[in-house]
């Protein structure tokens, strides 16, 4: 498996690399290179793919991240002498159950060959995979009595999966393709016969107590999810471990097992009984139904209820529940360590091992943004604690994102980093850009970090830090300007000339070596701009809310000057496939194989992106928005034209502007749920540019007040 993996990311004339077993007590790897020759001698499959890619960082100045084409540009191995290094942790825990709505949902094979080769060179031992669950289920329940089409309806739509094996809702936006359920039970048999050759072991789905309410009229108790009603089964119900044992035994049928079972029964909602004991009943008929099935049974239990719903579990009850799974049942994820750690309000979960997870992202969010220090600081801080993690593990819920995050903590896996900025950031920075890398690359990363990447003590989540550019436009900010303003300022907590200087520092190199920004520097650069733009719309959304409430009145000017944010970032994304809206359609249309089939996986895909649920509803409306060509100037920019229209109006008459305002806001999201985004054209500048003209346009003279 190593040697294929060696193919595939340095191309078929790599024929030098051997690979031995090392000996050791503790997982490890050295590798040395000789002549022209490369040895890696590892403990296991997954120590030899890291010290790979560990030589590839470290001698060869080239790394493997998301975005980085392949094969290589690795021709000789240099010569090295031996280097070893041993695991600082067990396990490397990958992914959350949203990735795979907002990442994954729609890859096919050669998207998850190369994910999985990623989690390979990274040391990932765990991967969350929810593939082919949706077969499992339809078996399950087929055993259990019922037929085919009521299965299809409770799952609903193949976009929306992740919520309905959490528990979260069912048949919503459905039907489910029947032809879906099929091609991805092949794909998932791929994609786990891979991730095991390698040595991982998948973390799959297990039974929540969610079910259809078919399956027991008039003995389940509903409870809600945003908006969403669900049915659940009391675990005093024989049907609980029952359900529970079918669908254990189904997905060991049909995906094999690895005897990790990922279930959450109270994900973001609380228990249907208030009974601090009924968790504990719950924890129970859930074990005991499990291994019934799977004596080995281990359940990867999320903490993520312990923090988002916090005034239910009290420390009392939170131990109350894991009091109630043996020890060696259990694998606790603490899922966002880097922001509110549970561990170090939990005792480090007493007896129980445990995972100390980074989240960062929510809903596939763009925006840079990251405390890289403050990530290891808590690493290391964890490493230290009394039951200390058995491993680390990254768990947004979308990939393809500050990548600079997610990599410095998937290091620290195989390492320990102290000062991110001396010791981490020139590796990484050389490794993304070539062993030759332009000085002015390190320095702009440097001036990142403490800028958009040293976010200490900035709560990052949607509802707290979001930007004008993805929010849903309103006009109860015309009686708070000045609270506006503060907030507006508090989104930039840094010196602004440093962002810019970093922006100007990326886009030199780029115009010096043009060919970089055709890989991972393109990317950056369309970060970088997103990072300074939403920080201007911001600003000039604030001059025309200040404006109104002073004036009463904007010019359509001062309106223009605002949009004009919108079109000139649409432009720029547009340079970038992976910033495209269009291609994240063209992945879902790919997997219809009829008319219906495309009309539900086109719907699934617009819709989660924008108003999620239905237009009108605003409960999650915008939540997994992006700063995506076709979306920034196709779905947001014509709300927040609506939205100026109304302004003048809405400061003498703000309910009746409101009200107008949100009949042509659903009137839009109804359009684009209809029609989708509308082609965008493609700059034949490029991204570089592109990048050069934002760059004079919004740099140092678009400063916002702020610091």
């Amino acid at each position: 498996m190593a040697l294929g993996l060696v193919t595939r990311i340095l191309g078929p004339v790599h024929t030098e690399v051997h690979f031995r077993e090392l000996d050791a007590r503790e997982r490890a790897f050295e590798f040395s290179a000789r002549e022209g020759a490369l040895t890696i001698a590892a403990t296991d499959a997954l120590a030899a793919s890291v010290g790979l890619h560990t030589y590839l960082r470290e001698v060869c100045g080239t790394a493997v991240g998301w975005d980085t084409p392949r094969p290589l540009p690795v021709t000789e191995f240099p010569d090295a002498p031996p280097t070893r290094r041993t695991a600082e942790t067990d396990q490397l825990y990958y992914l959350n159950f949203c990735t795979q709505g907002y990442t994954a949902a729609y890859w096919d094979w050669d998207d998850w060959e190369r994910e999985i080769d990623w989690m390979a060179l990274h040391g990932v031992t765990l991967p969350l995979t929810l593939l082919g669950h949706e077969a499992v289920l339809l078996d399950a329940y087929a055993a259990l009595g019922l037929d085919e089409s009521t299965v299809l309806r409770f799952l609903g739509g193949p976009g929306y999966l992740p919520w309905q094996y959490m528990g979260n809702l069912d048949g919503f936006p459905g039907p489910m393709p029947s032809s879906w359920v099929d091609g991805h039970l092949r794909l998932a048999r791929r994609v786990l016969e891979r991730q095991r050759s390698f040595g991982m072991t998948p973390a799959l789905p297990g039974f929540t107590g969610h079910v259809p309410d078919e399956l027991a009229p008039g003995r389940t108790r509903t409870r809600t999810w945003q908006g969403f009603t669900t049915h659940v089964l009391d675990p005093a119900d024989p049907r609980y471990a029952r359900v529970a044992e079918e669908i254990a035994r189904s997905q060991a049928r049909l995906l094999g097992t690895d005897h990790l079972y990922a279930l959450d029964p109270f994900i973001e909602m609380v228990p249907v009984d208030a009974d601090p004991a009924f968790p504990g009943r719950v924890a129970r008929a859930t074990l005991a139904g499990l291994t019934e099935a799977d004596p080995d049974a281990v359940w990867v239990l999320q903490a993520w209820p312990f923090s988002y719903q916090r005034d239910f579990w009290s420390d009392s009850r939170v131990h109350a529940f894991l009091d109630a799974i043996p020890d060696e049942r259990l694998l606790v994820l603490d899922l966002w360590a880097e922001e509110d750690p549970q561990w170090s309000r939990l005792g480090a979960f007493g007896t129980k091992e445990w995972v100390w997870c980074a989240l960062l992202n929510f809903g596939g969010r763009t925006d840079p943004i990251g405390d890289l220090q403050g990530a290891v600081d808590g690493i290391n801080a964890a490493k230290a604690a009394g039951n200390r993690p058995v491993g680390l593990g990254l768990s947004m819920e979308a990939t393809r994102n500050n990548p600079a995050f997610f990599e410095l903590v998937a290091d620290q896996a195989w390492t320990r980093t102290g000062d991110v900025s001396r010791d981490w950031l020139p590796g990484f920075v050389r490794g993304r850009y070539g062993p030759e890398a332009d000085p002015a690359l390190l320095a702009g990363w440097r001036a990142l970090n403490t800028t958009v990447y040293g976010a200490s003590g900035v709560r990052i989540f949607p509802e707290q830090f979001n930007g004008v550019l993805t929010a849903r436009p309103g006009y109860t900010d015309l009686a708070r300007p000045e609270r506006v303003r503060a907030e507006v300022d508090g989104l930039v907590w840094y010196p602004w000339t440093d962002l810019v200087g970093a922006w100007e520092a990326l886009v030199g190199a780029a115009e010096r070596e043009p060919a970089l920004a055709e890989g991972p520097l393109g990317g950056d650069l369309a970060d970088v701009a997103m990072a300074v733009l939403a920080r201007v719309a911001d600003h000039r959304y604030a001059e025309l809310v200040e404006a109104a409430a002073a004036r009463g009145a904007v010019s359509a000017e001062d309106v223009e000057r605002f949009l004009r944010v919108f079109d000139d970032l649409d432009a720029l994304l547009a340079t970038r496939p992976e910033y495209r809206y269009a291609t994240w359609e063209a992945r879902a249309e790919s997997w219809a194989a009829d008319d219906t089939d495309l009309r539900v996986l086109r719907d699934n895909a617009r819709r989660v992106l924008t108003v999620w649920t239905t237009p009108g509803d605003t409960v999650l409306d915008d939540y997994a928005a992006r700063l995506w060509a076709g979306l920034v100037g196709g779905y947001h920019r014509p709300r927040w034209e609506a939205w100026g229209r109304g302004l003048s109006r809405a400061v003498v008459d703000r309910h009746g502007a409101t009200a107008e305002l949100n009949r042509e806001l659903t009137g839009i999201a109804e359009r684009f749920l209809a029609e989708g985004a509308p082609t965008v054209e493609v700059p034949p500048e490029g991204v570089v540019g592109r990048s050069r003209a934002l760059l004079e346009r919004y740099g140092r003279a678009g400063a916002p007040r702020g610091r």
